[in-house]
């Protein structure tokens, strides 16, 4: 079975860095698709995101053209914070046990998955990519928590082939194009009157353009 891929976020706003990453950790990982799922109530950010209905919105244009590409709802939809954990669970009932489902997180995500909401229990739900800028040294792993390491002991994998066998369970390094591209900056940029064109797609920009987001 190819496994499913779930890339969470707030999305404010979804931008190409997003986009590249999903389509570059879909072909690294043979995934059958990847599901972008916009947090309603992101209970980690210190800031008040933008509402959810807006980059709902702006997930659903930017992947519009892309047929690996699938929007999920489910976060926006659900009253409380986002918990990564609700989520899988709810996708498990769907789904059924035996399809694999991974779980796409860059490296600083991954370094606070501790602080996550019952966090252990996303490791039998589903496998984690870690999503790695090219060039990283190969023992970074090494400075996460000393608690996270001892879940990581028998979960690591070098070869996608073995996310294609199980569920869940397993934890694999991804090195992924790094580009500099940050949904801050592109608000900030906003904010400060400066162009945006070319850092996310177009009917993104149009949207943003049309509803006046991030001007104040």
């Amino acid at each position: 079975m190819e496994p499913i891929g779930i890339l969470g976020g707030t999305f404010d706003p979804i931008h190409f860095g997003h986009l590249r990453l999903a389509e570059e950790a879909a072909d690294a990982l043979n995934l059958e698709t990847v599901r972008f799922i916009p947090a309603g109530l992101p209970y980690h950010r210190d800031s008040k995101a933008t509402g959810a209905e807006h980059r709902l919105v702006m997930a659903r244009l930017a992947i519009a053209d892309n047929p690996r590409f699938m929007l999920d709802a489910r976060e926006v939809q659900r009253d409380g914070p986002s918990y990564t954990v609700d989520t899988l669970l709810e996708l498990r009932a769907e789904l059924g046990a035996e399809i694999p489902i991974v779980v796409l997180m860059g490296t600083d995500a991954f370094s606070r998955i501790a602080t996550w909401h019952r966090y252990r229990e996303l490791f039998p739900l589903a496998h984690i990519a870690i999503l790695t800028r090219a060039g990283m040294p190969a023992d970074w792993l090494n400075a996460v928590d000393s608690d996270l390491r001892k879940e990581l002991k028998g979960r690591l994998i070098t070869h996608e082939r073995v996310l294609h066998d199980g569920p869940g369970g397993c934890i694999i390094s991804v090195p992924m194009t790094p580009l500099e591209i940050s949904a801050t900056n592109i608000r900030n940029r906003r904010r400060a009157g400066k162009s945006i064109r070319y850092l996310l797609p177009a009917p993104v920009l149009d949207y943003i353009e049309s509803c006046s987001l991030y001007t104040v």
